[in-house]
């Protein structure tokens, strides 16, 4: 088990490092969350078939954290949801949808949450223990940190979980933000000895600079605690796997590659944004800066051959009321004007309609910024599919390239969007360019709103895209997971890692 000191540790990135070290040694692994708070979320299996790839355009599938989807694929898993078997997206700053077992659950989301725990733990105890039957090796995530005492008693994600299973757990901690000796020292101190007796190593994360000036802390900590620093990772910025939390800094995306920038594209960064971990591909690009967008002033130097991407939504009419109170509804207006390239994906896309409509207390009414003549209509029951399908023939403007192309991706959405019938019938149409009412253009075609996500994970689109910029294929997310196991390979002691597992190695290892 992975636990970390605080929240933007590196748990992920260390679990998922794990997952494919593990995977690497030809062991049957596992990823496990129990409890993920996140708007970026994938649809996975509903139940795991071994041997079968999730359904595609099926509608018995599920919600997990992106976190979990991508360490199954480092573990050469099949991604499902008792991975993360409870999942909160937050919808305001006290509330937050709960999804159990990859379906969202009305009456675990009324309940006050310090009384979730009673219910959702014989859930969590079932997916993990169907896991650990099916796998040599489950490698588990926490959340937060192991020490926040004021949580201990409604605990299902940290120390609940390792004691449950025994489970050898590393604590990790972010030696770029300072105090990291403290941080390990207090988790650790703040925990009763049984679940101390847990902890078989602590990781420096982060790290810059000479490791040896780290002396004497190292022994000091270990003569405190009885546990090792079993490893002192250096700062990695371009590791390439996708941030769970949080919107890239600036010191890990604007930029891109190094070389002239040739094109920006501006992803609006509103509040309740989700779905952020699919804009990863996006700096691999070549000439592609990214940038995150807050405040009008970010978009006035953008061209026309520029991008702003309005990205999906956990609360879209509220996302919508905050972008015009930034000011940037006009700014967004003003480069679509410019004939700028617009693109709108889920709730983006909603955003770029007329209206919202909200009968049922989903989301919310409100007024589009009328870029597209769509109206949006909020159902009880959320789409959640994977989805195979291919962009129509007649695409123009901007994303012309984008005609015939097949695409593969992902919908999470309560919306359900139409043409706006009154604005139809006056002649001002919305072109269809995805069938099954997934997406349109306007007539100018610079517009372009989908409900697919993942679009920029599908090699198929980045090709159509960015030919022209692409000198050598993108790096596929399994380059990725071998990257990522060859660094804790090279930080990280073989005895060590083979220590953390009582799982026998296969034969000839």
């Amino acid at each position: 088990m992975v636990l970390g000191t605080t929240s933007g540790a590196g748990k992920s990135w260390l679990t998922t490092a794990l997952c494919r070290h593990y995977a690497r040694q030809g062991l049957r692994v596992a990823p496990f969350k129990a409890q993920n708070m996140s708007n970026n979320a994938r649809v996975v299996a509903a139940t795991n078939t071994p041997g079968t790839p999730p359904p595609h355009n099926h509608p018995n599938a599920g919600e997990i954290g992106s976190a979990q989807y991508f360490q199954a694929l480092a573990a050469r898993a099949i991604p499902d949801v008792r991975m993360n078997p409870l999942l909160l997206k937050p919808e305001r700053d006290t509330h937050s949808q709960v999804v159990l077992l990859g379906q969202v659950n009305a009456a675990l989301t009324a309940m006050p949450w310090r009384e979730r725990s009673l219910h959702v733990w014989p859930h969590i105890v079932a997916a993990l223990d169907a896991l650990r039957a099916e796998n040599d090796i489950v490698v588990i995530e926490g959340a937060g940190s192991p020490a926040e005492i004021n949580l201990s008693q409604s605990d299902i994600v940290n120390m609940r979980v390792a004691t449950y299973c025994n489970a050898a757990c590393l604590l990790v901690t972010d030696i770029d933000r300072g105090g990291a000796f403290a941080h390990l020292y207090g988790t650790w101190a703040l925990l009763p000895p049984d679940e101390r007796s847990l902890i078989k190593g602590f990781v420096l994360n982060k790290f810059r600079g000479d490791a040896s000036l780290l002396a004497p802390a190292p022994r000091m900590l270990q003569d405190l605690t009885g546990i090792p620093v079993v490893a002192t990772l250096p700062l990695w910025r371009q590791h390439g796997l996708p941030e769970e939390d949080g919107v890239f800094d600036e010191r890990t995306v604007s930029h891109g590659l190094p070389g002239a920038v040739t094109t920006t594209v501006a992803v609006i960064a509103y509040p309740h944004i989700s779905n952020l971990d699919e804009f990863q591909p996006l700096k691999n690009i070549p000439g592609l800066r990214l940038l995150w967008a807050r405040s009008p002033a970010e978009l006035q130097s953008l061209q026309p051959t520029d991008w702003v991407i309005l990205p999906g939504s956990k609360q879209t009419s509220s996302d919508l009321a905050w972008l015009r109170s930034q000011g940037l509804d006009a700014a967004v207006c003003r480069h679509a004007a410019q004939q700028g390239s617009v693109l709108g994906i889920c709730g983006g896309l909603q955003m770029l309609g007329e209206a919202l409509i909200d009968p049922h207390g989903i989301d919310g009414n409100a007024a589009g910024l009328g870029l597209l003549p769509l109206v949006t209509v909020f159902a009880s029951n959320k789409t959640v599919r994977h989805t195979r399908t291919q962009f129509a023939n007649t695409m123009h403007g901007p994303w012309r390239t984008l005609a015939a192309t097949p695409v593969s991706g992902y919908e999470i959405h309560h919306g359900q969007t139409q043409p706006h019938a009154a604005m139809e019938q006056a002649g001002d149409l919305a072109h269809p360019v995805l069938p099954s009412a997934l997406g349109w253009q306007n007539a100018t075609g610079n517009v372009l709103g989908i409900y697919l996500h993942g679009l920029f994970e599908d090699a198929a689109v980045l090709q159509a895209l960015f030919a022209h910029q692409l000198h050598a294929p993108v790096p596929t997310l399994d380059t990725v997971f071998d990257g990522l196991a060859d660094f804790l390979a090279q930080h990280m002691h073989a005895d060590v890692l083979a220590s953390l597992t009582h799982a026998p190695l296969p034969s000839g290892r």
